[in-house]
């Protein structure tokens, strides 16, 4: 019975890695696979250039807008019943996608995806370190969790565009169902139930703000090129700015709040926000226009675009490895900088590519953004988290992934519109694709390179050291 009770004991926290590590990688996988989905969905589905700016974004917006009460509603209801909640309603959106007849029913099942993954992918990291007390193995289990996002940008273009090429793009979406239910089971067999409901709330005021005023600018971004800048767009934005200011007076005043505005006061920690939500505002765009510049352009199938795709995903993994040590050598604001340099050259690069350039130029630049994205993604979580007490240092990367996914929404939908005032909603011609790409890939330059400039001035050589 003792022998039993140990090996229960020692399998169970290797269950709760699985469970979490499997959720993760689901979650991120989805955020990246569409994308070379899209020309496929355009043409069974008869897509617009905005629609599919929907297709991404409407599992962004609801990721981004969700993320931070996701935390709140497991501390209050149960991590493990709020991570399986999470489960239980990606699965639903990916069925719902998985069996669209049309173009509305698969953004229903993106948002409903995305609406999981806020709950489900906070929560996983709450479970696996409660399942790990010991601090050496909570380190080890916690590297296994985070290189789940980085084999999710392996996976998501050569699996998913195999699977584009050789079944059809609903396969992406039945991919995703077994993985699924094995979450679901190895949850309720491995996971306790825990919560933390002292001091904590749900700030529905403010979640509701915040989703009005994120959704209303996105909205007016993505069908600014297609309705065209009339008077219901123009209120739209007024109405979404009118929110905004209503949600900082909201948190300002709750006991609560959902986003904390004290921690704000710290300029590193602001700094680190805006430089995530930099980095994804270009690489995200990138993400949507460059597949389909690989089969639009170049006529290449899904498997090969995703193929064309993965010197950057490659690049950024093998980089992120490296990028603690380059920080702890020659600081976080060197590191930061290079690396958000390194992501505006590219894009700028891509900007110049044509219908005939050369496929080592269009890979070169790919490998550069993944080498300046690797730069940048661990030292901007270790930045933001230092620069707070350490009481608020789950919060501040709850905030940090919050940025990052806004980045992520707001890059697909500015930038992917600008892309479709010159493309046209169809991009039928390639050179007015390629003027498209262009105007994308240029402004998302300047901004990685903002970014940049924000990372030297903002950023300290002891930024990563934690504050007393």
């Amino acid at each position: 019975m003792t022998i039993a009770h140990t090996n229960n004991a020692v399998l169970r926290p290797s269950l709760v890695l699985l469970a979490t590590s499997l959720g993760v990688l689901l979650a991120q996988i989805d955020t990246s696979v569409v994308n070379l989905a899209l020309k496929s969905i355009a043409v069974d589905l008869q897509a617009s250039v905005s629609q599919m700016q929907w297709v991404v974004d409407a599992y962004n917006l609801a990721y981004a807008s969700l993320l931070l009460t996701g935390g709140t509603l497991g501390d209050l209801y149960g991590r493990r019943r709020i991570f399986l909640f999470g489960i239980v309603l990606f699965t639903g959106g990916t069925l719902v996608s998985a069996f669209a007849p049309t173009v509305t029913g698969l953004i229903a099942g993106r948002i409903i995806s995305g609406v999981g993954a806020a709950l489900a992918l906070p929560m996983s990291l709450v479970l696996l370190t409660l399942a790990y007390p010991v601090r050496e193995e909570r380190a080890h289990a916690l590297g296994i969790w985070a290189s789940c996002n980085g084999l999710a940008f392996v996976i998501g273009p050569t699996v998913g565009g195999w699977l584009v090429d050789s079944i059809g793009w609903r396969s992406i979406f039945y991919m995703s169902l077994p993985f699924c239910a094995a979450v679901l089971l190895l949850t309720m067999q491995a996971v306790n139930e825990s919560t933390e409901p002292e001091g904590r709330r749900l700030d529905l005021p403010g979640q509701v703000l915040a989703v009005i005023g994120l959704g209303g600018f996105a909205f007016a971004a993505i069908e600014g090129s297609h309705w065209g800048w009339n008077a219901p767009l123009i209120f739209m934005i007024a109405g979404a700015v009118v929110a905004m200011i209503a949600f900082v007076w909201v948190e300002a005043k709750t006991p609560g709040p959902l986003l904390p505005l004290s921690l704000f006061g710290q300029p590193v920690f602001s700094a680190a926000l805006a430089l995530a939500g930099l980095m994804t505002f270009g690489m995200y765009a990138l993400l949507f226009i460059m597949p389909l510049y690989f089969q639009t352009v170049r006529g290449s199938s899904p498997f090969i675009a995703g193929l064309e795709l993965l010197p950057m995903s490659v690049s950024f993994v093998v980089v992120s490895q490296l990028a603690g040590f380059f920080s702890n050598w020659l600081g976080p604001r060197v590191v930061m900088t290079v690396g958000m340099a390194c992501m505006g050259l590219g894009a700028l690069a891509l900007a110049a590519i044509t219908q005939n350039s050369g496929h080592g130029l269009i890979e070169m630049a790919l490998v550069i953004v993944g080498i300046g994205l690797g730069l940048n993604t661990a030292p901007v979580n270790g930045v933001a988290v230092a620069a707070v007490p350490p009481a608020r240092a789950g919060t501040a990367s709850g905030i940090l992934n919050t940025a990052r996914m806004v980045g992520a929404t707001l890059g697909v939908a500015i930038l992917g519109s600008l892309f479709a005032a010159y493309a046209g909603q169809q991009a039928n011609t390639i050179e007015s694709f390629l003027t498209g790409l262009r105007a994308a890939m240029n402004v998302a330059g300047v901004a990685e390179l903002f970014g940049a400039a924000v990372a030297f001035m903002f950023i300290r050589a002891n930024s990563l050291d934690a504050k007393k």
